[in-house]
């Protein structure tokens, strides 16, 4: 069988799912779950959020992020609260069980990452770096759904 080149949007698209897959991979799998550390991690960059707000910021439907808040709520990781500025509508915030936990979580993939980059020259690593948060950015831009960035 003849391979044929692959497109670059191709290319990108395999190597994004690979990097996806590995990520659990590279860091002895998680103890989080994915869903649950990225809410978490908006959660701790934003403050309180209702799951109005949340569903607008994940772009998602309301019925996904209510799932996903109902079973952090139920593990412990999230508190809901009354708005802080007097709305009707209730807000989550991280609760510190959530915290522990969501460090433990970058802690364990931050270590992974370290062992995977450890024969890269640091140029390289810098570089990479910074295609990820430009192709990150690309993609905020074009849906219009900002991350926050320390």
């Amino acid at each position: 069988m003849r391979e044929t080149p692959m497109s670059l949007p191709r290319q990108i698209e395999y190597e994004t799912m690979l990097l996806c897959r590995h990520r659990d991979l590279a860091v002895d799998g998680g103890r989080l779950e994915r869903s649950a550390y990225v809410l978490l991690s908006r959660l701790r960059a934003e403050g309180a959020m209702s799951i109005g707000q949340l569903s607008e910021a994940f772009g998602v439907a309301r019925s996904t992020i209510h799932r996903q808040i109902t079973a952090a709520h139920c593990a412990g990781l999230v508190d809901r609260i009354p708005d802080p500025d007097g709305g009707l509508a209730r807000k989550f915030r991280v609760s510190p069980e959530g915290e522990r936990r969501l460090l433990e979580e970058r802690e364990r993939i931050l270590r992974g990452l370290e062992r995977v980059l450890a024969d890269w020259p640091p140029e390289d690593a810098a570089a990479f770096a910074g295609y990820l948060k430009r192709f990150n950015g690309s993609v905020e831009d074009i849906s219009g759904q900002r991350w926050p960035r320390p």
